[in-house]
């Protein structure tokens, strides 16, 4: 995902955390100046964090940046806020030890932070999960998967029976695990190729 530094460095260095900015590597194509970040360089920088408050706080904020883009100018002012929620270190340590513990459900019900919704936090949820590979791990799940998988006719509340989200989040995840084991893929490809049809899919009548 590419992004523009100068763009994110006003919001992030009241609170010393500019230095984000330097991960992920200098883009080839956009803007003079803007990098990359993708997801193999959120993941490294998760085995740094540990359970160290600003390792985490680091992590959050080069989640928000890799979620955010370029296309989302909104990202910033976004971040800023969260940064400034006074819930903010007590949220990430928990949500920490939930996803970690596989308690996805705890994870969603706790995340309450300014500025960042469904779609964010969940990204924060799957940069967090460093358990393996047999577990079920935590998914994105924000508007572009959604479309997809109600385009299939899948819904997380007739599939949870509830319109409970926490419980309705952690019923996606299971399926989605389930789904990528019967098809023998990951569920972070199943997950990526449901982002990436953004809903254009067509079921064929049995």
């Amino acid at each position: 995902m590419r992004f523009r530094p100068d763009t994110w460095r006003p919001r992030l260095e009241p609170f010393e955390a500019g230095h984000v900015l330097d991960i992920g590597k200098e883009s080839t194509s956009g803007r003079r100046g803007d990098r990359e970040l993708g997801r193999d360089d959120v993941t490294a920088l998760r085995s740094h964090a540990g359970d160290d408050p600003a390792g985490l706080r680091d992590l959050f904020v080069a989640v928000m940046i890799w979620g955010s883009g370029t296309t989302n100018g909104r990202g910033p002012r976004h971040t800023y806020a969260a940064l400034s929620d006074a819930r903010l270190k007590d949220v990430l340590r928990d949500t920490h030890a939930s996803v970690r513990s596989g308690n996805l459900e705890a994870a969603y019900t706790r995340f309450t932070l300014n500025g960042v919704g469904r779609s964010f936090f969940t990204k924060w949820f799957a940069a967090l999960d460093d358990r393996g590979p047999d577990a079920d791990r935590a998914l994105i799940l924000d508007a572009r998967v959604f479309r997809s998988l109600n385009a299939l006719g899948w819904t997380s509340r007739e599939a949870a029976g509830v319109s409970h989200w926490p419980t309705r989040y952690a019923v996606y995840v299971s399926t989605m695990h389930t789904w990528a084991r019967e098809l023998g893929v990951t569920a972070e490809w199943l997950e990526w190729l449901l982002f990436d049809v953004n809903g254009r899919v067509s079921v064929e009548a049995a």
